[in-house]
């Protein structure tokens, strides 16, 4: 059967070479499969009539029986084909703007047709605007079910005469040549157990459903079905990374963890940070190789169990580096890191795009002679004269934003390769960890260390600003000092809403000198300026920080207790909370107050609710999977894996978890899915794997 599904389209009888083409390139159907698996976005109920003197002034999508009584066309701004449509209880337009010449020569004067279409009234006529046509004699013999189904479709392919009526006769055809005869791709128990309807069932309920019942249960099973297969996937790629990528076993807990844990701790770990280390131990120690994603808020502590999986490494005589996206977030790793490591005897060094030559040399020398102990910078370390003596652990900060290609290069170093530990303080709601990382072993810091208050967040609009401004002058009288954030650098025309540089000037109006002392950051700076007025700051020369989202990453002020965002609107829910997580980093209570105008989108609502509502990233992250949806919130580098056909983890994201715990009972049973029982889906599994590399192992 399944060689009957890799026709070329072409062959499928009312297609050919020209419609074929367009199939190919509008809608990437190449084959019968794909056309199969081509599924309909919506559906209409299309078992009502109506006549024309029914419609009223808000019908939506309708179908009407009648006949064309004239045809003509206008010239004018735009030409057009407008044609008379009329029944027995009055007459309607239909128009064309597009493919006249070709549904001119396909219309029939006086005879009996089905119109199907979105009615618009103008005074008492109505009129429809590329309207699907079919004849009467064939809309009685087709396929007819309760719902009609409506597929994606494009400009070019309506245009072209490729409506939706023609797309599902397609499908009808499709059914008819293959007898709709499709191979089951589940386990007989696993159907049974999960309570899925038969592949074949679901195939043509999908298409043609007979009532909605039927087409919800059809949607279940393909959908299940699907993110059972990316689980299958990802979770066996964890096995077999397991299985077959031999790592270096870190046997020993030696001189420089204990002295660290004993005498250096700057303060207690939390119990979070405790579960975590203990599983990147249980991890390092195995003879596989560590693949484990870290996630925790801004100021979780993060870099702790960093340094802490670090010594270990050095305790078993291995080196570590640090990965980080920006040179101002590996300086502050560096900082941070020869801060908690002082004392311990560890040789640490950072290496950027701004290291001098002769500097470089010593780093290349030490790293190879293995005397250098932990190397931190930016993808300045992937470069080839970067050699290590015995790299044993790879950490990433923030690994979305390093490609796929960058992260393996870190692999060759080694004819082993490294441990690694992807870091990241944006938080991955489940449903995305469980689809984009299911082949990580993931941790989660999910406490802040103690002391920390909870930031307290509030929404203000510009006719507060009054208010807002006592209130940091209050708080710069009791010594802290305030970031404003700007989401422009420069006035846009388009854009109505306060530039940096005027916000610059009239706070500098409002916080004058020499009571006041107010800093200014963005992008367009040299780095040494920014630097500059950063170490000001940092060092509380300066009460106010002005600044663009560069301080997203890479500030760490204790003293620093109030966030404002100005135009808050204008940010993503995520890095709101990036920005929030700057302040609370002391002991003493911090605030963010989110500024914005009075007429607010209704996401734009949303995401001010969630941030007053909430400091948990994880319940953030969930809510700006909802507005922005997946791809939107990994970027393209990731979005390719959440290319599905039916199912949305969002929405199903009930399922997604349904089907993963289907996919890790199959294969605890039968890891290498040899059993007769597991052929179709062990087919389906090869087929979809089939094409992919070493990069797949490096999630």
């Amino acid at each position: 059967m399944s060689s009957i599904l890799q026709t070329p389209i072409e062959f499928l009888k009312g297609v050919g070479p020209s419609r074929a083409q367009l199939l190919r390139k509008e809608l990437g159907i190449a084959t019968y499969a794909d056309l199969a698996n081509f599924f309909p976005n919506r559906y209409i109920d299309r078992t009502r009539y109506y006549k024309i003197g029914e419609l009223n002034q808000s019908s939506a999508e309708v179908q009407v029986i009648g006949k064309i009584i004239h045809v003509k066309t206008v010239e004018g701004k735009g030409k057009r084909l407008v044609a008379t449509f009329a029944d027995e209880t009055g007459q309607m337009d239909l128009v064309w703007f597009q493919g006249i010449k070709w549904i001119r020569e396909s219309i029939k004067i006086g005879v009996p047709i089905v119109v199907f279409g979105k009615a618009a009234a103008f005074g008492n006529m109505h009129s429809m605007a590329h309207p699907e046509i079919e004849l009467l004699s064939e809309h009685e013999q087709s396929l007819r079910t309760v719902l009609q189904p409506v597929y994606p479709s494009t400009e070019m392919l309506s245009n072209r005469g490729i409506s939706n009526r023609v797309l599902v006769r397609m499908v009808h055809q499709l059914f008819v040549e293959t007898q709709a005869n499709f191979a089951e791709t589940l386990p007989p128990d696993l159907i049974r157990n999960a309570n899925l309807i038969p592949k074949k069932a679901a195939m043509f309920n999908i298409h043609f459903p007979k009532s909605s019942e039927a087409l919800a249960v059809a949607q279940f099973r393909l959908k299940f079905e699907e993110l059972f297969f990316i689980q299958l996937q990802l979770i066996s790629k964890n096995l077999i990374r397991k299985h077959k990528i031999k790592g270096h076993p870190f046997k020993q807990v030696g001189r420089y963890f204990n002295d660290f844990y004993q005498n250096h701790l700057p303060f207690e770990l939390t119990g979070a940070q405790k579960r975590v280390i203990k599983e990147i131990r249980n991890d390092m120690g195995s003879e596989a190789q560590m693949n484990r994603m870290l996630q925790g808020d801004v100021g979780s502590g993060k870099t702790m169990v960093a340094l802490m999986s670090m010594l270990i490494a050095l305790d078993n005589g291995f080196q570590s580096c640090l990965m980080a996206p920006t040179e101002i977030l590996a300086s502050q790793h560096f900082k941070g890191l020869s801060e908690m490591a002082k004392g311990l005897g560890v040789n640490i060094r950072i290496l950027t795009g701004s290291v001098r030559p002769n500097e470089r040399k010593v780093i290349h020398e030490e790293l190879e002679n293995g005397t250098l102990h932990i190397l931190i910078g930016t993808h300045a370390l992937l470069e080839d004269k970067v050699r290590f003596h015995n790299l044993g652990l790879a950490v990433i900060d923030e690994q979305h934003r390093f490609g796929v290609e960058q992260r393996s290069k870190l692999w060759k170093k080694n004819d082993i390769p490294p441990h690694v530990l992807v870091m990241t303080a944006t938080p991955i709601p489940r449903t995305l960890a469980m689809s984009l990382y299911g082949d990580l072993d993931v941790s989660v810091i999910d406490e802040l260390p103690p002391g920390r208050k909870p930031i307290q967040t509030v929404h203000r609009l510009d006719s507060n600003r009054l208010k807002v401004w006592k209130f940091i002058r209050d708080e710069i009288a009791k010594g802290r000092q305030i970031y404003i954030v700007y989401p422009l650098i420069e006035e846009s025309a388009k854009l109505d809403y306060k530039d940096l540089m005027d916000g610059y000037e009239s706070i500098s109006r409002d916080f004058p000198l020499p009571q006041y002392s107010v800093s200014i950051v963005h992008g367009k700076m040299k780095p040494a300026d920014k630097d500059a007025e950063m170490e000001r700051f940092s060092k509380g020369k300066t009460n106010i920080m002005v600044a663009t989202t560069v301080i997203e990453v890479g500030v760490n002020v204790p003293n620093a207790s109030v966030m404002v965002i100005e135009s808050a609107e204008r940010f993503g829910l995520s890095q709101l909370h990036q920005l929030r997580g700057r302040v609370g980093r002391g002991a003493e209570q911090s605030y963010c107050i989110l500024m914005t105008g009075h007429k607010l989108s209704p996401d734009s609502k949303t995401r001010m609710d969630t941030m007053v509502r909430t400091n948990d990233g994880f319940e953030i992250a969930e809510v700006d999977l909802k507005l922005r949806g997946p791809g939107d919130l990994m970027g393209t580098q990731q979005s390719g894996v959440l290319n599905l056909r039916i199912a949305d983890i969002v929405r199903d994201r009930d399922i997604l978890a349904h089907a993963r715990a289907f996919a890790i009972q199959v294969l605890r049973e039968d890891p290498t899915m040899e059993k007769p029982e597991n052929a179709a889906m062990r087919h389906v599994y090869i087929e979809m794997t089939r094409k992919q590399n070493i990069w797949n192992y490096i999630s």
